[in-house]
């Protein structure tokens, strides 16, 4: 049995010993699979490059060919959460940003502590960066790195931070061959990616850029700006020498608040935590008395706001801004852009009202609501001696977020609930923007031209941010209206604001976007990566974005602002 083993052994090893001295190559290293993303869409169809520079057509080829690399960097963002309302990921998302803009050469960046805020709460960090690339104009780029909560996990078609790239058939949106679905992906990675790929491939082709460029990243987007608010008051000196902000537009206003009715308040009901539910039997319910508060302030149907003087100072459209919108409103098929938006039906059939609502409207939403037994299914009685609802009142110019919620108050007191508290957790006013005849608005609309594109074709306008729209397709490429959501443009802009905080005062960028994304906010965010035409995927924003910084270095009319010399710094 020995000699066996032996003989089996000594075999193994002379085998082994043939298969080292082999003459037969080594196979080849497995080349890592690539995402297969054509940059010009499922069409195929390039743009008409026949009024590019030779030098900016060099950097439209780095992005064609760096376009799966340049989504990887979108997914990896993704993947990275940053939701602000609960604190997750907010400081590691911070450091991510900064690191973004270090890789592009900013000499300056900066994680601030903006410290506590005049709402009491602290605020979110504020990214900050300077890059000089010695050029005369100074351009500032506004983002936001927070996203909302996951609140419906079930709902996505795939983990809201895997960054999935998917068919966009998966997800109703025929018109994209791959989205990247995502928390965030729109609201506002996406287009904050596209801009970045597109700075760094200009870098990397050109050794720099025609501008010099100021970043500020936010971190309290949705919690009312506020920690924003707080380092535009403290530090408005360092957007001094930016000549314009890239990206921009009017905004509407946006107050939020909590109301909270208590037994301990109200002198009713259990005061000092909640109690069994069969006390319900002998005992008064805050609950109750919280809903029927809430059904005192809004019409049967929930849409109109029953609070004396709330539509006071409410400005209405023009004739001039009426007759646009039924212009509009004839390519409309309110069919497609509710599904596209993910709901039933609009309050009205009528899409001249739909589109009036959503440009020049107000709102009163229930945005949540909490207290007692929270757990979804079974049982567990309860009697809750407090509940707490939350709201947003969106409001036009003219308008004033803290008058609407004196108006509030008083309301509430001559209901009958003088118990019931308000917290003010934030509000952001109404904003006009600046004058659309700017060297930056000029700069978006020429590099659209240069790329063939129509006046605000397959724009990715704010409506996507916000997503009333939705598919801008489900309109007829160029209809998305600028409709409904608020930013903090009245920290920036040069134009009238309802209120002014800081010195800062800029004008702002507004013309055609690449790219297209929706569903902020929602279940299965999702930003487009393939479209079908070369304008509304990912490589094709990234060009847009490139054109525009270009043309802003040829135009201009209005001459740069003086910049700091180094001794001043």
């Amino acid at each position: 049995m020995k000699s066996r083993l032996l003989s089996a052994c000594l075999l193994g090893l002379l085998v082994g010993l043939v298969a080292c001295n082999s003459s037969k190559p080594e196979k080849a290293a497995v080349a890592k699979p690539t995402l297969g993303i054509n940059p010009y869409g499922t069409s195929g169809v390039k743009p008409d490059i026949s009024k590019v520079p030779a030098d900016l057509k060099k950097v439209f080829d780095y992005i064609d060919t760096h376009t799966d690399e340049d989504t990887q960097n979108l997914v990896k963002w993704i993947q990275q959460p940053s939701i602000s309302n609960s604190g997750e990921g907010i400081p590691e998302s911070a450091e991510m940003v900064k690191g973004f803009f270090d890789k592009l050469g900013c000499q300056t960046t900066r994680v601030y502590d903006v410290g506590i805020t005049e709402y009491g709460s602290p605020g979110n960090p504020v990214v900050y960066a300077k890059c000089d690339e010695g050029a005369p104009k100074t351009v500032a780029i506004y983002w936001q790195y927070d996203t909302m909560p996951v609140t419906q996990p079930t709902n996505w078609v795939s983990p809201p931070f895997e960054g999935r790239i998917i068919p966009g058939s998966q997800t109703n949106l025929p018109n994209y061959s791959k989205v990247l679905v995502g928390r965030g992906a729109t609201n506002s990675k996406g287009p904050e990616m596209a801009q970045l790929n597109a700075l760094m491939a200009y870098k990397q082709v050109m050794g720099k850029l025609p501008v010099n460029l100021i970043f500020i990243a936010e971190g309290d987007e949705e919690r009312m700006d506020i920690g924003l608010r707080k380092f535009i008051q403290d530090h408005s000196d360092l957007l001094a020498e930016a000549d314009a902000l890239y990206a921009g537009g009017p905004s509407e206003g946006c107050v939020y608040v909590e109301l909270t009715t208590s037994g301990k308040a109200w002198g009713r009901g259990p005061t000092d935590s909640d109690v069994h539910g069969v006390m319900k039997r002998t005992t008064d319910s805050p609950a109750w008395r919280h809903i029927h508060m809430l059904a005192s302030l809004t019409s049967l149907d929930g849409n109109t706001p029953l609070i004396k003087g709330f539509f006071e100072n409410m400005e209405k459209p023009t004739p001039e801004q009426m007759a646009e919108l039924k212009k509009r409103a004839e390519k409309t098929d309110l069919t497609k852009m509710a599904q596209s938006s993910g709901v039933a039906r609009f309050m009205s059939d009528d899409p001249v009202e739909v589109l009036k609502d959503g440009r020049f409207g107000t709102s009163f939403n229930l945005d949540g609501i909490w207290g007692g037994n929270m757990y979804a299914g079974g049982a567990g009685a309860i009697l809750p001696n407090k509940i707490v609802s939350k709201h947003n009142f969106r409001y036009v110019p003219k308008m004033d977020g803290p008058d609407l919620i004196k108006k509030l108050r008083a309301q509430l007191d001559a209901n009958g609930y003088k118990d019931v508290q308000i917290k003010l957790i934030g509000d952001v006013p109404w904003s006009r923007g600046s004058s659309a005849d700017t060297d930056i608005s000029n700069a978006h609309k020429a590099a659209a031209e240069m790329l063939g594109m129509r006046e605000g074709g397959n724009a990715f306008l704010m409506a996507s941010h916000y997503n009333l729209l939705g598919d801008d397709k489900a309109l007829g490429v160029a209809e998305a209206e600028a409709t409904g959501g608020y930013w903090p443009s009245y920290l920036f802009t040069d134009g009238e604001v309802g209120q002014k905080i800081g010195s800062v005062s800029i004008p702002m960028g507004m013309g055609a976007r690449g790219g297209a994304g929706g569903r902020a906010h929602a279940a299965n965010e999702w930003f487009a990566i393939e479209g079908k035409s070369w304008d509304n995927g990912l490589a094709g924003a990234e060009k847009i974005v490139a054109a525009s910084i270009f043309e802003y270095a040829q135009i201009t009319t209005v001459a740069p602002r003086k910049k700091m010399t180094a001794a001043a710094k």
